[in-house]
């Protein structure tokens, strides 16, 4: 054996460090420690047994042959007796601290029964808590009062919550907690401050998984901390408010970021530095393992270099013997087994795993077999996966580790465990199962500093950052979408493992009853999770997202085990592996019995035609009657228009070239009973040439970007396959488990997750898009108002606001971009466009029949709307908004116009969600082709949308017919623009024309609201003027009134242009009302006491007054006079325009609005437009009036005045005409005007508020 000063190569001998190029990319610190000599041979078993020891130098003695358990033991007795020997001083500096004991032993921390104040449940052990009254205060057993403390805590949620310590002292009551006293110290994320009687801004704000350190220590966040003395000291305190839960760590678990110079206060077990210890010895034998089996190492091209003595005899010795000290140890202390999991053995795992691939399987595999031989393994693996579902929770993306980083590598490793089939059953016996199954599926949450980190470049479209922070954002981003999917990809396999386990309990269940019963008793925990204020114990929104994104692949993509897949297919389906159950084309179905089902997953669900238990009384179904409806793929589409997954022309999610000609299936929708068959009423089939299915190929190059792989190839990660796979499945479906899964009823799920999980975050998206837009105007508004202006005070405040305006973009693009990566990668989006229209398909086939529509949950219709928008508003777009209705989702179309006037769907607000649909895709000229090109929209919106017109809908209705009639009106027709709809405009003339009830109570409708508006908004100026400063909130509803006036008036000025001869043939009430409404705008809009204030508050930032101005409402009063000037030149015209505007009682009026309308600067508001011609038109007319009204009050004068009306004779309404109309049956009287124009709105008498059956005229003659 070579001597110790002797060298070799400029090497000495002994122990040297290897470090691999590829060790130096994993991580640059960790080495390989190995021993050399010379060309001699291997290094003695002393010096192999000191390295894995890590004991001096021939501290080893020569040992007898062969190596057995008790030399190896006796080598351990040492340390073990070295490691008592420091216990003593560790315990000594536990000084000023005080545990009582609540019966969980002397030493344990937890929480004081006797000090909560309202409701707090422990969720799991050890101490995860839940408040599930409004306010709930608590104080641990534990008091100190010297020294530095410190304790964890994980938040599950991350509302409002006060967490810190607080003395006897402090008072808890119902609002108040930790915090609000003068001895309490407290800090709350949410509200980010920190709280001691008083709340001061303090830290970041606190997002789910953060964990906090809670420390005693004069001086760190507060000051003017009494000192204490024994008995007298600070207690750990929480206040939490209702639904909020937090884990508390007082020292039961290892710290994940201790703090120098702090202890824990519930002191480690003594036996954890040993523990460690040995797992170290652990992980360098297995070292020494992996160099031995190694093809080619750095050791074999030194050449010079040896390794330590052969293992492969010594490794079963060895690794025996130190587990047996191990499990022996951690036995002997109560509380040391979980304290060790969750600290060293969970490390000293992932390092034998590896954090980074390629990961070591067989290294784990070999560790998990070895502890499997001992007693104490089962509760050490539930310890295990108890702390990697608790890792994921809190694991945070790092972006130099990506793509492997965040809860990947706790995901892998769980994933190859649980590829046992022995702690599958583990894992699934535990009492915690679902609680840790949705560990695994959780997130840590992001807030805006972690966002910073994870994204230190930001670059936006017209930014003046340096051109290279645009290509390192993409870089970045790219990046992360990388580690985002290897984590939803880990998801997956988890799931899959789930579904692939048979449970073993009779009767003999299939795989997946396991999953859907999680699932079930998941969404049936998240009842109310939509609420504004969700109820106590809902689950965190990443484990609905993760649950969705699963089910979502399933569906779409497909599963990967093809065991599985042979289980889980959908109601009579047959089609390859290779085609998700969403893309699938030629015959679908569906359990409609689903809906019918009166369990209590289900029967607290929102229908479309209300709560379940009521239509079980007003129609009642029979849930065994009707089990399937059928019907085919674009069954519900026009035959031109069909766009299929079996035409050539393929949907937006799918297309290809190639097709493969099938049968159909004569009758397009079936219902298939129970013992019986029959059929709904038949609709048009298909034609032969749509038939044709969509195969595996079909997917686009370019759409697709499935997850791949996690770096290893297939066979590494089924090296442990669950061991029974499918061999013990049972032939006979009569002892099957109900609970089988089944793709529809994943379908079902899947919908209701996205009701409740991914809508709310699409919408915060959608607003941060919005946001991050408007930021961008008012970013450069602001750089133009800079360069205007070269100095002074509004320079400086202008370059502060550009700071803010440019902080908040910052933010906005970072939000946006994190949600990008989340939410809309390529394969989601095409699973979401699937997703919308198989659902949309299916709502259309069961609107056919009335019984079945009615028991709809009302989360279809929501999440399909919200599905849709999502994927419309989605940067960059998923498809050009050309195709993305015309290639797949027409039906689409075909809904919303045929159902937000249905009376079958009970909720308002789900009809208002329908017509709001429709007036948002109306804006855009993509989408309104759409609509003209739909059978169903042409055939029924333009009735629909007039008799919508209520006191509801009157919005939404406005604005849709607003953007029909877009550049129709006087001066919205610039540079010889044409309007936007014709074909529209069209429908609707003829639907006013055809159904005079129907026009007539939808233009007595227009002519209340529009004077309602215009009430309001008068009332809003004369608020604004009388008070000094106007407040924002007013000054919006000032700007949304004045839109909606705006809006109604062009509405009723396209009534006159396309309809007059409704107020120039017949009565003239109608024009009469017309004039009055004109003459009562002219007044308020020109009567303002101050000109200059009435336009101030329409002026928005970032818009001029160019764009915003009162031009905006007299322009379509304008319109509407020259329109009904246009008709009254037709000779069917009976009505004299003239003459109703100068028999008005207040010409003086009139003629000042007339005239304000002939001054009005409409040179800037018409520039342009060819309507600026007609106003000569418009003089004339003026002119006429003028001396019509001054000929008639000379008249008057020569007449001697105006004829006295007996007062008997008078109409008390309008005390202005001949009360000359009886009320039958109560006798009153009125002026026949009077009464017509009321019985519009109401048929009760104006005086005894009878019902008015019949008016008869003086003259007999009946109404």
């Amino acid at each position: 054996m070579a001597e110790d000063g002797q060298r070799i190569r400029g090497l000495s001998s002994g122990l040297a460090v290897i470090l691999t190029g590829k060790d130096q990319r994993e991580s640059p610190q960790k080495s390989h420690l190995i021993s050399f000599l010379d060309d001699i041979g291997y290094q003695s078993v002393e010096r192999t047994l000191e390295h894995i020891f890590h004991i001096p130098y021939k501290a080893v003695g020569p040992l007898p042959t062969p190596i057995n358990a008790s030399v190896i033991h006796s080598i351990l007795k040492n340390d073990i007796r070295k490691f008592q020997d420091n216990q003593d001083t560790v315990l000594h500096n536990r000084d000023g601290i005080c545990i009582a004991d609540s019966g969980c032993g002397p030493n344990n921390v937890t929480i004081d029964d006797a000090s909560i104040c309202g409701d707090i449940r422990i969720v799991k052990q050890p101490l995860i808590l839940e408040s599930q009254a409004i306010f709930s205060s608590a104080r641990a057993n534990v008091c100190v009062w010297k020294g530095k403390w410190m304790y964890e805590v994980i938040l599950e949620t991350s509302g409002i919550q006060q967490l810190g310590w607080a003395t006897l002292s402090c008072p808890f009551t119902e609002h108040k907690g930790v915090g609000d006293a003068e001895d309490s110290y407290a800090f709350d994320g949410r509200r980010v401050s920190k709280w001691n009687k008083e709340a001061k801004t303090y830290g970041q704000s606190w997002v789910v998984g953060d964990i906090l350190g809670c420390c005693m220590d004069l001086g760190l966040a507060f000051d003017n901390v009494r000192k204490m003395a024994p008995g007298l000291g600070y207690y750990p305190a929480i206040s939490l408010s209702q639904g909020e839960r937090c884990n508390l760590n007082f020292g039961a678990h290892p710290f994940k970021y201790p703090i120098q110079g702090f202890h824990p206060l519930q002191s480690p077990p003594t036996v954890n530095s040993l523990a460690t210890h040995l797992l170290q010895c652990l992980f360098r034998l297995l070292e020494l393992q992996r160099m031995e089996k190694a093809d080619s190492t750095s050791v074999e091209k030194l050449g010079s270099l040896k390794r330590f003595a052969p293992i492969k005899e010594l490794f079963r010795s060895i690794a025996h013997a130190i587990c047996e000290e191990f499990f022996s140890m951690v036995d002997m202390e109560l509380g040391s087994m979980e304290y060790v999991c969750w600290g060293p053995l969970l490390s000293f795992l992932m390092d034998a795993f590896r954090k980074q691939p390629p990961h070591d399987y067989e290294s784990l595999d070999g560790v998990i077999d070895l502890f499997l031989e001992f007693q104490g393994s089962r509760m050490m693996f539930q310890h295990v996966i108890s702390s990697l579902s608790c890792s994921c929770k809190i694991a945070t993306l790092v972006l130099t580790e990506c793509p492997f980083s965040g809860s990947y590598i706790f995901l892998a490793l769980v994933c190859h465990i649980l590829r046992r089939e022995e702690l599958m059953i583990l894992w699934w016996e535990s009492p915690d199962f679902e609680f840790l199954f949705e560990g695994f599926l959780s997130r840590k949450g992001l807030n805006k500093q972690d966002l910073q980190c994870l994204m230190p470049s930001v670059w936006w479209p017209g930014s003046c950052e340096d051109v290279s922070q645009e290509s390192r954002m993409m870089q970045t981003t790219t990046t992360l979408s990388g580690a985002v999917n290897k984590i939803e990809e880990m998801h997956q396999k988890l799931c899959c493992l789930v579904i692939q386990f048979i449970p073993p309990i009779s009767p003999p269940q299939l795989p997946g009853s396991v999953f859907m019963t999680f699932l079930q008793n998941l969404l049936l925990k998240n009842r109310g999770a939509d609420r504004n204020l969700p109820p106590p114990g809902v689950s965190s929104i990443s484990v609905i997202v993760s649950l969705y994104t699963v089910i979502l692949h399933f569906l779409s993509e497909g599963f990967a085990e093809g065991d599985i897949y042979r289980w889980i297919k959908g109601t009579g389906t047959k089609v390859g592996d290779d085609v998700g159950f969403l893309h699938r084309s030629g015959q679908r179905s569906f359990p409609v019995a689903l809906f019918l089902k009166n369990d209590p997953h289900r029967t607290d669900i929102s229908r479309l035609g209300g709560s379940f238990n009521h239509l079980l009384k007003s129609h009642p179904a029979n849930d065994g009657e009707t089990e399937v409806i059928q019907w085919e793929e674009g069954c519900m589409d026009d035959g031109e228009t069909r766009v299929t997954h079996s035409t050539r022309q393929k949907p937006c999610c799918c297309s290809s070239s190639d097709i493969d000609f099938t049968g159909i299936t004569r009758d397009p929708i079936q219902l298939r009973f129970k013992g019986s068959r029959a059929y709904c009423s038949p609709i048009p089939e298909r034609s032969a040439h749509v038939a044709a299915e969509c195969s595996a190929g079909s997917l686009n190059d370019d759409m697709v970007d499935k997850p791949s792989s996690s770096g290893q190839s297939e066979h590494e990660f089924s090296y442990r396959p669950l061991q029974h796979h499918l061999r013990n499945i049972p032939t006979k479906a009569s002892h099957l488990s109900s609970a089988t899964l089944r793709e529809e009823e994943l379908l079902d799920a899947m919908l209701l997750l996205y009701h409740i999980g991914l809508a709310p975050m699409f919408k915060q998206a959608s607003y941060y898009m919005s946001h991050q837009s408007q930021s961008i105007s008012l970013l450069e508004e602001t750089d133009k108002q800079i360069k205007e202006r070269a100095c002074g005070e509004q320079l400086k405040r202008l370059k502060e606001s550009r700071n803010v305006y440019r902080e908040e973009l910052i933010d906005c693009v970072r939000q946006c971009a994190w949600y990008r990566i989340s939410l809309s990668s390529q394969w989601k989006q095409r699973g979401m466009y699937a997703t919308c229209k198989w659902i949309v398909e299916l709502l259309l086939v069961l609107s056919k029949m009335d019984s079945l529509f009615i028991y709809v949950p009302e989360f279809y219709l929501e999440a399909l709307v919200d599905c849709f928008h999502a994927l419309r508003r989605s940067d960059p777009p998923f498809v050009p908004s050309a195709i993305f209705v015309k290639h797949g989702l027409t039906s689409f179309v075909t809904f919303i116009v045929t159902h937000f006037n249905d009376s079958r769907i009970l909720s308002a607000d789900l009809r208002d969600l329908l017509l709001q649909s429709i007036s948002v895709l109306l804006q855009y000229k993509d989408y309104l082709v759409a609509f003209e090109s739909n059978a169903a929209a042409v055939q029924t919106l333009p009735r629909a949308l007039l008799s919508a017109f209520d006191n509801r809908s009157w919005i939404p209705v406005t604005n849709i017919l607003l953007r029909l009639f877009k550049g129709s009106g006087f001066g919205t027709s610039k540079h010889g623009e044409s309007s936007l709809s014709t074909l529209f405009q069209g429908l609707l003339r003829d639907a006013c024309i055809h159904d005079e009830p129907l026009f007539s109570a939808f233009l007595n409708r227009l002519f209340n609201t529009l004077s309602w508006t215009m009430t309001e908004f008068s009332v809003s100026i004369r608020e604004m003027q009388e008070k000094y400063q106007v407040l924002e909130l007013q000054q919006r509803k000032y700007i949304v009134i004045f839109d909606l006036s705006c809006n109604l008036a062009r509405v009723l000025e396209f009534c006159t242009h396309e309809i007059p001869q409704a107020f120039l043939v017949g009565p003239d009430m109608n024009l009469r009302r017309l004039t009055e409404l004109i003459v009562f705008i002219l007044n308020h809009v020109t009567s303002a006491a101050d000109a200059e204030f009435f336009d101030l508050p329409l002026r928005r930032l970032g818009q001029s007054q160019e764009k915003i101005n009162r031009g905006m409402i007299l322009a379509p009063l304008v319109g509407i006079i020259l329109n009904l000037l246009d008709a009254s030149l037709d000779p069917e015209s009976q009505n004299d325009l003239l003459g109703v505007f100068s028999s008005m009682d207040c010409p003086v009026t009139v003629q000042c609005g007339f005239q304000y309308l002939l001054e009005y600067n409409w040179a800037g508001s018409l520039r342009g437009d060819p309507s600026a011609t007609r106003l000569r038109q418009l003089e004339q007319f003026s002119d006429l009036l003028r001396i019509r009204t001054e000929s008639g009050a000379a008249g008057k004068m020569i007449s001697g005045g105006e004829v006295e009306v007996d007062d008997d004779d008078q109409c008390c309404i309008c005390y202005t005409s001949v009360a000359d109309a009886r009320f039958e049956p109560c006798s009153h009287m009125s002026c026949y005007g009077c009464i017509t124009r009321h019985l519009l709105n109401c048929q009760r008498c104006f005086f005894c508020n009878a019902t008015v059956l019949e008016v008869h005229r003086d003259d007999e003659k009946t109404v």
